[in-house]
């Protein structure tokens, strides 16, 4: 029975663990673990296994790529890990990467979506109902919103047709207060 060479390496934040995951990954061949996330200070440990001079080569690589994200804390090669190693490894800390941890993560990001376009559509609603209130109430003199029988070709944007739109026909369309929104 051959047992595998462990590698960990310590990073301050979750976007330079990724970075160094990734890296490791790509550039050796090696099996990512899994990652633990500290109680403090941001850091997050990856850990993979291979053979000794894969996980070495992938630790190099994870390391320098990881450093230009964030500041990499420590690396560790483990080249001939005893059996109770790998028992002290699955605390309860330690996050096991699975399927089901990828399809949690594409369930996170399908409800981040349907929450940003339930914002999106009640911004909406709230701007049209505003513009029409604006529109009916009796603003006075000095306003600067024109009435329909004021309005003349140009004076108003001609992609919304919304009179608390700055652009004018002619102008960019970025310049649309609902430029965006498309």
């Amino acid at each position: 029975m051959s047992i595998k060479s462990l590698g960990f390496i310590e990073t301050i934040g979750m976007a330079a663990a990724i970075e160094a995951a990734d890296t490791a990954l790509k550039s050796a061949n090696v099996e990512l673990i899994g990652y633990e996330l500290t109680k403090g200070n941001g850091m997050v440990t990856i850990k993979i296994q291979g053979d000794v001079s894969a996980v070495k080569s992938a630790l190099d690589t994870a390391k320098y790529s990881a450093s230009r994200i964030n500041k990499v804390c420590t690396t560790l090669l483990i080249p001939r890990p005893s059996e109770n190693v790998y028992s002290m490894m699955c605390c309860e800390n330690n996050k096991e990467v699975t399927n089901s941890t990828v399809e949690s993560l594409e369930e996170v990001e399908d409800f981040k979506k349907d929450v940003k376009e339930d914002i999106t559509d009640n911004i909406k609603e709230d701007i049209v109902g505003v513009s029409k209130e604006i529109q009916s109430s009796d603003l006075g003199e000095g306003c600067n919103l024109l009435n329909e029988d004021e309005k003349e070709e140009g004076q108003i944007c001609n992609i919304c047709h919304d009179p608390l739109c700055t652009r004018k026909k002619g102008q960019s369309r970025n310049l649309c207060i609902h430029y965006n929104e498309e």
